[in-house]
């Protein structure tokens, strides 16, 4: 009868992939050099997201970074865009990046540290006299106990073991070892926590009208699986938008009081916001970040109030002024322009030649052409930044976990053996790192058994 191989093709490819991986790949994943370039890599181009604006219009690093002459000579508009670096902590690449550097972690987790754990609390009793000369400090004393010995190991906090009556093993610091495994883990949660933000937040930009309603609408970046509706369940109302002004007319501050408002229009959350003190409601945050000049409100002779929308201006980079124009006359065959700078109040009115006809404050009338102008109110505009980023609270956590394994990691794994056998205590240990610490301790431990022994070096401590 012939025996023939039971083993399919499928399960020999899978053996060989197996193998491949195993003995191949898995060396490269984990090599020590791999993670500290792709660190560096990440680094780089982390910087980079953070000195090129990110998210902003094509029309915005066309002006910005032009193609001629190119920033370093190289880096232009078109660069920006073609690799993505407008928008690179949302890129296929970077993404891939934080993918394969937090799988180098985990396989160096799972094949290096978890093992090297796992025999740091594995220990075998040192039965022979010569088992101590490979230790890195040992003594061979003519007095002194094991019950005398573990005594005042258990005051150096150490945590005996004892099987017979005359072998000892104890240890401390065994955290030190687990250090290394939660630093790990704290970094994959900072890289999961940065993945997930990126491919479920959003940021949006508004410019709102002091009194206004608004919902988020104007989304310039946002991950594939963000939830940009998150805001349809409840708006925002901009109560008012004001700004301090310095007495020599520099703007000091600016101010919007805001109201959440559920479907019914009741006020859920009310804040005044400033520059760094935003509103956070439902993981959506409002920063203050820019401001305008929104609308004006006239009146004309007895007419009823006017809030006129105002338009920005193109000043040629000589500061910022908003303008719009006013009929006089019901045919609309003559009017006026006004110009405003800022929400001080002051409005600068122009005849239909470009000559200035008056200048007026807040609340203050003018004649022009043959009727009573009356400016009421310069209404300004809030600008506001606004981010969702549920990967948030997982970096946040991330980054507490790796600061307790940093902190863990300084502790030193110290070991100890003991051996009665007649008349002679042999006595050694050995630590993972503060080598010189460790032989002090050593010291005043046999100091503390009221011994003068010579200590024997077995080999050279670097310090």
């Amino acid at each position: 009868m012939t025996l023939e191989n039971s083993a399919s093709p499928k399960s020999s490819w899978w053996s060989i992939v197996g193998k491949y991986f195993k003995q191949d790949f898995l060396p490269i994943l984990t090599d020590l050099r791999l993670a500290i370039a792709l660190l560096l890599i990440i680094a780089l181009f982390s910087v980079s997201g953070t000195v090129i604006e990110q998210g902003q219009s094509p029309a915005f690093y066309q002006a910005n970074y032009p193609e001629h002459p190119a920033l370093f000579g190289f880096l232009s508009w078109k660069v920006i865009q073609v690799v993505g670096l407008d928008h690179v902590y949302r890129t296929w690449w970077f993404l891939s990046l934080l993918i394969l550097f937090g799988t180098s972690l985990t396989a160096c987790t799972f094949t290096r540290q978890l093992p090297a754990l796992k025999t740091a609390r594995r220990w075998k009793y040192y039965e022979e006299p010569r088992q101590f000369q490979k230790l890195a400090l040992s003594a061979e004393l003519d007095t002194g106990s094991l019950d005398s010995l573990g005594e005042i190991l258990r005051k150096h906090r150490y945590k005996l073991f004892q099987e017979k009556d005359n072998i000892l093993y104890a240890r401390k610091g065994i955290v030190g070892r687990i250090g290394p495994i939660i630093v790990h883990i704290g970094i994959v949660s900072i890289l999961l926590g940065g993945i997930w933000g990126a491919m479920t937040g959003f940021m949006a930009q508004e410019m709102v009208p002091s009194g206004d309603t608004f919902q988020v609408k104007n989304i310039i970046d946002a991950g594939p699986f963000a939830a940009t509706n998150v805001t349809k369940d409840w708006s925002v109302r901009v109560n008012r938008f004001w700004i301090d002004y310095t007495p020599s007319g520099g703007i000091d501050q600016f101010y919007s009081d805001m109201s959440v408002l559920n479907n019914q229009g009741k006020e859920v959350d009310h804040k005044q916001i400033f520059v760094n003190q935003p509103l956070r409601y439902h993981g959506v945050t409002f920063y203050q970040t820019d401001w305008g000049i929104a609308a004006v409100r006239v009146k004309i002779n007895n007419s009823p109030i006017f809030q006129l929308p105002m338009a920005p201006l193109d000043t040629k980079g000589k500061g910022r002024i908003w303008g719009t124009w006013i009929p006089t006359k019901p045919d609309l065959s003559a009017g006026v322009s006004l110009l405003a700078r800022d929400l001080q109040g002051m409005v600068l009115i122009y005849d239909s030649t470009g000559q200035l006809v008056d200048t007026v404050r807040a609340g203050m009338s003018t004649k022009v052409n043959g009727v009573t102008l009356k400016i009421l109110d310069v209404v300004g505009s809030t600008g506001l930044q606004i981010k969702s980023d549920p990967g948030i609270p997982i970096v946040y956590t991330g980054f507490a976990v790796l600061m307790a394994g940093v902190v863990m990691s300084y502790f030193s794994h110290s070991q100890f053996w003991a051996l009665q056998k007649g008349d002679r205590l042999y006595v050694g240990g050995k630590t993972n790192r503060a080598q010189v610490a460790f032989e002090r301790e050593v010291l005043e431990i046999l100091d503390q058994l009221s011994l003068q022994p010579k200590i024997e070096q077995t080999e050279t401590i670097s310090t």
